[in-house]
């Protein structure tokens, strides 16, 4: 069997909603871009039998380690503040658990939400393009189960940086006081890093500087998952044109489309995105 174009390594989560349950997680929301855009792809991941698989596509090519539980969380938003709980956590991924299949993956997205990948996991790929997913490493989890910041101080990703070509970390994962001298540290270790800013856009360092890319209009109903969506919209974009501002402006598109709608439902695909890019670059000359 041939490698995937785009491997996601994470907990698949189940999300606890008023109606129930959905699926959630990086893994879930990156793989589902990266598959909309037209990449085969693959999952990684770890969780109980009850964990449902409904909302993925069959075609994207799940591998469930076994574990006594699935990882539960629940999100609420209010004032454009969201506030998390995790209820449940599934048990880690290491290196021995990457089957060989996996391991000559085009694009790896590291994808943790409760610090469940071992860093040892990033030397499996030497050949792919490694990305990292700094949000799931930068959780506290208090006693009665809410999620909070871990101070970047405490995280010492070396190992893990040392094979990542590209970083993703959001302005909701660092303690304010703590971002500017977190991301100059950072910036000294990967190649590209994207600070991102929900509708405010993101940040972008590569090739020893600083820039900035726009966000794109969009009638936000749920920004649960936008940023897992922008990584792998970006790396898929990057690996096809080698061109890293273009794929950051189709990054900032899909994540844009994404916002519009509930849960995974709005992870758009290829059409969708290039008809924002083209509808954002008609208002940009008129």
């Amino acid at each position: 069997m041939a490698p995937p174009d785009f491997l996601v390594v994470g907990h698949l989560v189940n999300d606890k909603v008023p109606e129930g349950y959905r699926l959630g997680g990086t893994a879930a929301y990156a793989s589902l871009a990266a598959y909309r855009l037209g990449l085969r792809t693959a999952i990684l991941t770890r969780a109980a039998a009850d964990l449902n698989l409904s909302g993925l596509p069959p075609d994207i090519e799940v591998h469930r380690l076994p574990s006594p539980l699935t990882t539960v969380f629940e999100n609420i938003y209010s004032g454009g503040h969201r506030t998390q709980h995790v209820w449940a956590k599934a048990d880690p991924i290491a290196a021995a658990d990457v089957p060989q299949e996996l391991r000559a993956a085009r694009i790896v997205l590291l994808g943790p939400v409760v610090a469940e990948i071992e860093d040892d996991v990033a030397r499996c790929f030497p050949q792919s393009l490694v990305a990292v997913g700094a949000q799931g490493w930068l959780r506290t989890f208090a006693a009665d189960g809410r999620v909070g910041k871990l101070s970047p101080r405490l995280w010492q990703p070396r190992l893990l940086f040392r094979h990542c070509q590209a970083l993703f970390v959001s302005e909701e994962d660092l303690p304010r006081a703590e971002t500017e001298e977190t991301l100059a540290r950072w910036t000294a270790q990967v190649p590209i890093l994207f600070f991102t800013l929900g509708y405010r856009g993101s940040r972008l360092w590569a090739d020893g500087l600083w820039q900035d890319v726009p966000a794109f209009p969009a009638r936000e109903v749920d920004p649960t998952g936008a940023g897992d969506v922008f990584a792998a919209a970006f790396l898929a974009r990057y690996v096809e044109t080698g061109d890293i501002a273009q794929a950051s402006l189709f990054a900032a598109a899909a994540a844009a489309v994404s916002v519009e709608a509930v849960g995974t439902a709005g992870i758009p695909t290829r059409a969708q995105v290039e008809e924002r890019l083209g509808r954002q670059g008609e208002a940009a000359a008129s």
